[in-house]
């Protein structure tokens, strides 16, 4: 008997392919999506600014460079936003609340810039007018316009801040995006990421403002060496 080993080699390796496509196809895409490296203690970035009295130190490691945080789904760098992890780790007995925390972007002119919203982001990469809809006068009709896309909503749910409480001897991270479209390049030179209204979770104590330099990350790139 003749056995055409080239034709039986060519059947086993379309078998394997057809198998690893099949439970690719089968894997749910949640899972095949990339993920964004676990947050770390805030003092060990570049840029932190901590308060040790307060116990508490605030981190800021920007994303200029789409290869460096690919996990997201949609160019948010090329279209003008920088996105910024900020990380709170509290090495106090009490917990934190960031529901009126105030993280603004002050450029080296001293532009103070928020981050930006879902829609803010929407508008800039869809040009979408409005989410709100249209009335049309003397009728009950709405003309609704694009929600925001669904890639925005799930890169805030995947790496946007997981929640607004920092408890005791912890650490809380997440991305925020800054719209720099307009300032000097590198915008961030001489800029610095301003944090204020941080109070504890019983409303008795409010922190001092918090002051992150991003020249100290700028500094640790290897292109600056």
């Amino acid at each position: 008997m003749i056995i055409n080993l080239a034709m039986k080699s060519y059947t086993i390796r379309t078998i394997l392919l057809l198998a690893a496509v099949l439970a690719l196809a089968a894997t749910p895409l949640q899972a095949r999506e990339k993920k964004a490296p676990p947050a770390k203690p805030a003092a060990q970035y570049a840029a932190f600014d901590t308060h040790p009295n307060e116990k508490v130190t605030v981190a800021a490691d920007p994303c200029n460079d789409p290869k460096d945080c690919d996990f997201f789904r949609l160019p948010y760098i090329q279209h003008g936003f920088i996105p910024i992890r900020v990380v709170f780790t509290n090495d106090g007995d009490t917990a934190l609340s960031l529901n009126d925390a105030r993280i603004q972007l002050i450029s080296a002119s001293n532009q103070v810039i928020p981050a930006a919203t879902e829609e803010d982001i929407n508008r800039r990469l869809f040009t979408l007018k409005s989410v709100a809809g249209t009335h049309i006068p003397m009728t009950p009709i709405t003309i609704h316009h694009a929600p925001v896309d669904k890639k925005i909503t799930q890169d805030e749910d995947d790496f946007g801040f997981q929640g607004t409480v920092v408890n005791a001897h912890s650490t809380l991270g997440g991305y925020l995006f800054y719209d720099v479209r307009g300032l000097d390049d590198p915008p961030l030179k001489n800029a610095s990421l301003y944090v204020k209204e941080v109070h504890t979770l019983d409303g008795k104590k409010q922190l001092f403002s918090f002051t992150v330099s991003f020249n100290k990350w700028l500094a640790s790139q290897p292109a600056a060496k």
